[in-house]
């Protein structure tokens, strides 16, 4: 597959580790914010987006989440990063020289434990690896990068210690989007169906909504709300489940959930990333 696909951040991100990963043979674009990496792809400047969606240890990624169901892309695949991040600096710098640790906000707590062992203070940065270019610019060696080792070689930088995120098991999941859906039966472990849906403000609209995944045996593995529009009373879900729209049981299943809704998106349909088992 040749084209652009579009990313967060700066080059050396986990986002442009995830396009090595999945999508290794297409240009990264990358884009300021998650409104930018959206419209490249609906202008036509790039053919796909790489967007994070969650973390194990952080959890959901509020931002992409939020921007989805109105994004007007569709996903056509998911793809599954485990996050190693490292401490990088100048060549010549020691740990014991380092003295604080750049990196994004949701980066800094996933390594807290190394951190206060080695008293480093964490100093926010709009990026990890935004944060590695900008140490590699000041080029002091008191000021350390906490971001990937692709960063690292991008930048110049060295790395200082490998591997020092708190949790064993910390993975990033990225969904991949394009303008046109692909709803063609692929992969070797099925098929996964997103989309968003608003209940009726009726009792028990839920519960109620969800009973024909439960009687047809369709297994949910995600259900999110989301405040629709700032209102307190209006709610709308996202939700994961294994299966094709076009399965029978699935058919279903989304029969009995419009009885109870006011409104259902499909946002992607897509083959299920072996990083997911």
């Amino acid at each position: 597959m040749t084209g652009k696909i579009a990313i967060q951040g700066e080059l050396g991100s986990y986002s442009h580790e995830a396009c090595r990963n999945a999508r290794h043979d297409m240009e990264v674009l990358p884009c300021s914010t998650f409104e930018d990496v959206i419209e490249a792809v609906r202008s036509g400047a790039a053919d796909q987006a790489m967007l994070p969606v969650e973390n194990s240890t952080y959890g959901r990624v509020a931002d992409s989440h939020r921007l989805l169901p109105h994004s007007g892309l569709h996903i056509i695949d998911e793809a599954f990063v485990r996050v190693h991040i490292n401490l990088l600096a100048v060549p010549g710098a020691k740990l014991e020289d380092i003295r604080e640790a750049k990196s994004h906000l949701v980066l800094l707590p996933q390594c807290g434990e190394f951190l206060r062992k080695n008293n480093i203070m964490g100093r926010v940065s709009p990026d990890n690896a935004r944060a590695a270019r900008d140490v590699a610019a000041a080029g002091d060696i008191h000021t350390a990068a906490l971001a990937s080792e692709l960063a690292g070689e991008i930048y110049g930088l060295d790395v200082l210690e490998k591997k020092i995120e708190d949790r064993g098991d910390n993975t990033t999941r990225f969904l991949i989007m394009s303008r046109e859906p692909d709803t063609t039966r692929r992969g070797a472990h099925g098929m996964i169906t997103s989309f968003v849906f608003q209940v009726r403000n009726i009792p028990a609209a839920l519960y109620k909504a969800m009973g024909g995944f439960a009687t047809n045996g369709i297994n949910m593995t995600k259900l999110e709300s989301y405040m629709v529009d700032g209102s307190f009373t209006a709610t709308q879900f996202y939700a994961d489940i294994d299966g094709h729209p076009d399965d029978a049981n699935v058919q279903l299943a989304m029969d009995e959930l419009s009885y109870f809704t006011t409104n259902v998106e499909i946002l992607g349909v897509y083959p299920a990333d072996n990083g997911r088992f």
